[in-house]
């Protein structure tokens, strides 16, 4: 398989993490949406990133839908998503919610960037930064209310749907690390103190310290 893109997009890292936990090999091409669209735009006419080239050929396009298919591949014993009812549900929400606060992130980014000073719409960028804190506000309680590994502090919590490692945590913690890099979101960890716990942990790990990338600024990121 060959994944496409680079790891500072959290999109891309929680495919690549999945990867590293399954086992499966991999080829990185490093690309940026910015430097080499043209090249990405060969496997996936969006031009986005992650594009996931399976070894038949098939190229996958959405992390969604590429950590479905590595799901798939490992089976229902080892897959990271619960396999139905309302654990499953519950993981889906968080992994929604967290790629939803990446996004709000990501405008911003690119409102910065590409516009000139004077043409950034303030509103706008008010509204975005709401919808971000609003939905790491809802990771954070869903941290804080996961009380499986005991009460107290935020480091005696445990993972976000029902005690169990999923993609839920995945995505959260990468999107978590690229707002905290990118935007200098929570940079001490003291408004989302579960949700940076969260992040702590998964970062120990070495299939996160395997794909760790530093954010660089559009033409340079490949975010999404």
């Amino acid at each position: 398989m060959i994944l496409i893109g680079m790891f500072d997009s959290p999109f891309v890292r929680r495919v690549a993490v999945a990867l590293h936990l399954y086992a499966l090999p991999f080829e990185h091409r490093n690309w940026s949406v910015g430097r080499d669209f043209d090249a990405i735009r060969r496997f996936n006419p969006l031009g986005r990133v992650p594009t996931l080239v399976l070894d038949d050929g098939e190229v996958l396009i959405d992390s969604a839908a590429i950590l479905d298919h590595l799901d798939d591949l490992v089976g229902p014993q080892r897959a990271l998503l619960p396999r139905s009812g309302p654990e499953r549900r519950s993981a889906l929400r968080a992994m929604g919610i967290a790629a939803g606060a990446a996004e709000k992130g990501v405008l911003q980014i690119y409102e910065r960037v590409f516009r000139p000073e004077e043409k950034r719409h303030a509103p706008w960028l008010e509204r975005c930064t709401t919808q971000m804190h609003g939905a790491l506000g809802e990771l954070e309680r869903l941290g804080s209310a996961d009380s499986t590994a005991g009460a107290g502090s935020a480091e005696n919590h445990s993972w976000l749907v029902a005690g169990r490692f999923t993609h839920a945590d995945i995505t959260a913690s990468c999107v978590y690390g690229f707002l905290r890099e990118a935007l200098g979101v929570d940079p001490d960890g003291a408004r989302y103190p579960h949700l940076a716990a969260l992040a702590r942990r998964c970062e120990a790990l070495p299939a996160f310290r395997a794909v760790k990338a530093e954010f660089f600024a559009p033409g340079g990121t490949s975010a999404t």
